[in-house]
């Protein structure tokens, strides 16, 4: 389709178009606990939607909230076609990210999500007003979200959803602790008395951008493969012939869900949801054309000619999930009602790590070498035929349950409730081999688990004084109790062990090391080494958690808190809420938080807030401990991921993480100048104070790019009694950031009598982070001229690895037995920060962009859906997510331009790993998919 037709098509969706469809749906109030789904025409008005996200007041709804409330329905999530809630998130809420990394270890299975561009755990998750639990995965790859625990929220299936309230405003002093970029509120459903089934199936039909399909290599004269050459060709890669860009068609998904609800007796309601998703891999990576075979002489193997290119995986790894959702309640009297909710899930996933060539060192059987005999082309010897692909499988397991009473207590309403979550993640790798074992290395790996629990129990009391202003003064007070626990399970010994075939140098006498040990002797160090038993060690691809890194720990918080709501005078709203929190390993906390709103004329009003938050320190933050063995220089080097209270790592100067700290003020205005069109404008600015972060691996070299850093690091190490340690990272309180931004939101209910009923929706998000201050290197490494805690890379991630800016825009109508769904999002500029550095005379620059560098254009991607409803409850639909098949900007590779050597070049593998995983919409193409469904 060309750019002008598309356009044209953009076009006229836009002038259809205005608000996030947040902002739009028709939902009917939560409290209604046992009615059946109203019709549409009974439902009230998207702007008088009762919401109880923000507020303890019963009657507050979207359009006289002092702070911006988005409200998604559960039609809207139906009609975006995606079954993953955070996918379906990312189509609805301008201010959220989900990018969707792959070859990441665990975050390919469970991916972080923002809000406003800050930290996944900067965003609270309720699910019926109460704390979910968050997983006890710490993602540490080089993603969006790095350092960070999370909520997954597809553990939260589609069809259990009744609505979602998104909070974008801070809400510390309300909810406590992760409540810095606001707060999502799921709200299950509770009808009695109906149910929905349906099945989804569908499956990417795509063609790559920018990548080529590779017919076959080139061969010379003699049959032999060709190299590149200088300056036409890269030479680390074959040439080859191609035909056109590379079509997949892959990623088939199922899902089947269903949801019933069923009386209790006339007093009380059980509502079940279930959902099964089935999901194959997608595969986006390009041709690998570096040679893949030992090259002893300057004559290729000759499998080279038919060997299989596309080796790598790179998308979304294959999963199975199943969850199930309980919501219900119970009038024990007419003053008191039982209620409990809660749910279980389980995912399987199989990703992928990176392919091990034959030729690579990770594929060498070092046993056939003496321990001074150097490896060499001439002297390899394989432990696989053509090498081979690491895979990495996680099995997670979910739960939570809470269960509570509500009714009246002296006059006041009160809410007691008590719930449990808890969330494991363990890991399996197979097709693999720990290099140091060789031939008695297995190939598959149990390489350990993490755990996380939670326990909160909450007493909540409401009442409401007529103290002589326009609306009566509601009081609420509250206390809530909380109890973590975070474990590390380790592997299976051979998934981390150093085997025999490594060997690390030692201080001997020369004869003990040549004529003993049969090493390698320097008399000027007196260092004896055995460059022959130099395997690397762990599990190939992701080394097993070794058992030094067994970890349980505890932590319990108590927190109190009170809430005024009232108006005071006509038209004038207004909030006043503060909350103490004391927690078992750092301390007490208080926040604070007004919030008003002036309606100056009839549909027009202004609004503001200005809060303090907090955020504590994760558990997992604290305490998350695990050790790799890499080779570097042909030397083993123990990198260690350290809890701040190792030894090791106190020995550097780590410090006791603090809670990070906000500030969040925010300025906006609401108007209704036409029935049924809000608008709405929001000003913020969050200013954040030490934040926690991971800190660069110190001891490679790999900290400001100074050379000396390595030595001085594991001299330090070395001299506080920590030989085996050689690099280390672990968390500090390392900047300090201010992230400010716009929300514009319009939402349009138009009807139109015999062109049916339509939702249009627009809105758009600018956001814009900024570090004001790096953490000084604390203790020891003081000592080190030039370090630096918090790099140029991790910083850029901060600052632009999240689009600037997001438009969505949508139409949503019914006209008799046909709906329609389009919707168009554009995504802003993103950086995807490389590890080459800054060009002169910036190369120490924390700020300057490098010549690695990846920089991702905005991109417009464009959904449909069209239904049929013929009657009966029942409504088929057909659908295409990224309706245009649009790409991320396609990742340079080979020579950069006016290069005329071969060491002036983009990283290896952007030639076959083609697309960032930084792109905020992913790099999977176009989605088609159909759907059944019936309501009862």
């Amino acid at each position: 389709m060309t750019l002008t037709v598309r356009a044209s098509l953009l076009a006229s969706l836009s002038l259809f178009s205005f608000a996030s469809a947040a902002a739009a749906q028709d939902v009917p109030p939560a409290q209604d606990a046992t009615a059946s789904t109203q019709a549409q025409d009974e439902r009230p008005a998207g702007d008088q939607t009762i919401i109880v996200t923000g507020t303890r007041s019963s009657n507050r709804t979207v359009a006289d909230s002092p702070v911006p409330v988005d409200v998604i329905g559960s039609d809207a999530i139906v009609h975006t076609g995606q079954t993953e809630t955070n996918r379906i998130l990312n189509q609805l809420v301008p201010s959220f990210n989900f990018p969707q990394p792959s070859i990441a270890d665990g975050s390919d299975t469970l991916r972080p999500a923002t809000l406003r561009g800050l930290s996944p755990d900067q965003t609270l998750v309720l699910v019926n007003g109460k704390r979910r639990h968050v997983a006890s995965l710490l993602n540490i790859n080089g993603t969006i979200g790095r350092g960070s625990s999370a909520v997954d929220l597809n553990l939260i299936p589609g069809i259990a959803i009744s609505r979602v309230e998104v909070l974008r405003d801070g809400a510390a002093a309300q909810y406590g602790s992760d409540a810095i970029a606001g707060v999502i509120n799921i709200q299950l459903k509770n009808s009695a008395h109906s149910g929905r089934a349906s099945l989804t199936y569908g499956e990417y039909h795509t063609t790559l951008s920018d990548v080529a399909a590779v017919t076959g290599l080139q061969l010379g004269p003699d049959g032999q493969p060709v190299l590149g050459t200088v300056p036409t060709n890269d030479p680390r890669y074959l040439l080859a012939n191609t035909d056109g860009e590379r079509k997949a068609n892959d990623g088939t998904q199922v899902t089947a869900a269903a949801n019933l609800g069923l009386p209790l007796g006339d007093r009380g309601f059980v509502n079940v949801s279930a959902e099964y998703r089935s999901r194959d891999r997608t595969n986006r990576a390009g041709y690998d054309l570096r040679p893949n075979f030992n090259r002893p002489t300057a004559a290729f193997d000759p499998r080279e000619v038919n060997f299989n290119r596309l080796q790598f995986r790179f998308g979304d790894p294959d999963s199975k999930d199943y969850t199930v959702f309980v919501n219900a309640g119970y009038d024990i009297t007419p003053d008191w009602e039982l209620y409990s909710f809660g749910s279980y899930g389980h995912r399987d996933a199989t990703s992928a790590a990176n392919w091990r060539q034959q030729a690579a060192a990770a594929n060498r059987n070092y046993a056939v070498l003496a321990p001074n005999q150097a490896p060499n082309t001439a002297n390899f010897v394989p432990l696989t035929d053509i090498g081979f692909l690491p895979l990495i499988g996680t099995d997670l397991d979910d739960y939570s349950a809470f269960v509570g009473t509500r009714g009246a207590v002296a006059g006041w309403k009160a809410d007691f409730s008590v719930g449990r979550g808890y969330n494991s993640f363990d890991y399996q790798v197979s097709d693999t081999l720990n290099t140091s074992y060789g031939t008695a290395s297995p190939t598959d790996f149990d390489a350990g688990g993490l755990r996380y629990a939670q326990w909160v129990a909450n007493a909540d009391f409401s009442n409401e004084y007529n103290i002589g202003a326009a609306k009566p003064l509601t009081v609420a007070v509250g206390f809530e109790h909380r109890r973590e626990r975070f474990k590390i399970r380790p592997g299976q010994v051979e998934s981390y062990a150093a085997g025999p075939l490594a060997i690390a140098p030692i201080t001997t006498t020369a004869a003990n090391c040549i004529t003993t040990l049969s090493g390698r002797f320097d008399p000027a160090t007196g260092i004896c080494s055995f460059p022959g038993r130099a395997a690397p060690a762990g599990a190939q691809g992701f080394p097993g958690i070794p058992a030094s890194a067994q970890t349980n720990q505890a932590r319990h918080s108590w927190a109190a808190y009170a809430e005024l709501d009232t108006d005071p005078v006509a038209n004038v709203t207004t909030t006043l809420a503060g909350r103490i929190e004391r927690y078992s390993d750092f301390g007490t906390t208080v926040n604070g938080k007004f919030a008003a709103r002036w309606e100056f004329l009839p549909g027009y009003a202004v609004r503001g807030a200005i809060s303090n938050g907090f955020r504590a320190p994760s558990l997992q933050q604290q305490y998350f401990t695990t050790f790799s063995t890499n080779f570097i220089g042909g030397v083993p080097v123990d990198i260690a991921t350290l809890s701040v209270t190792a030894p090791a790592a106190v020995a550097l100067g780590a410090k006791p993480l603090k809670p990070e700290k906000s500030v969040n003020v925010s300025l906006g205005a609401t108007a209704n100048p036409l029935r049924g069109l809000t608008l709405t404008a929001d000003l913020y600015n969050i200013k954040i104070k030490d934040r926690i972060v991971l800190t660069e691996t110190l001891g490679t070299g790999g900290t400001g790019n100074i050379a000396t850093v390595q030595a001085q690091v594991t001299s330090l190490l070395l001299a506080a009694g920590f030989p085996q340690v050689s690099a280390a990272r672990f968390f500090v309180n390392g900047v300090d950031t201010t992230t400010r931004g716009i929300d514009l939101v319009a939402a349009y209910n138009l009807r139109t009598g015999s062109l049916g009923k339509w939702t249009l929706t627009a809105a758009y998000n600018r956001n814009k982070t900024k570090i004001d201050k790096r953490l000084a290197a604390p203790g020891a490494l003081a000592q080190i001229p030039n370090i630096v805690l918090f790099g140029r890379v991790e910083g850029i991630r901060f600052t632009d690895g999240q689009p600037r800016d997001k438009i969505v825009l949508s139409a949503d109508g019914d006209f008799g037995q046909i709906g329609f769904t389009a919707r168009t999002t554009r995504y802003g500029k993103v950086v995807s920060p490389g590890s080459e550095p800054p060009l002169a005379p910036n190369q120490t620059s924390l700020t300057a962009y490098g010549p690695d560098d990846i920089f991702l254009g905005r991109k417009w991607i464009s959904d449909a859906e069209l239904r049929w409803k013929p009657g009966g409850g029942t409504e088929f639909a057909l659908g295409a997510n990224n309706v245009f098949d649009v790409y991320p900007d396609r990742s340079p590779f080979g020579l950069r331009p006016g290069s005329t050597t071969a060491a002036n070049s983009f990283p290896a593998n952007q030639e076959y790993i083609p697309y960032s995983i930084f792109s905020p919409f992913g790099f999977n193409g176009r989605f088609v998919y159909a759907r059944a469904s019936v309501d009862f």
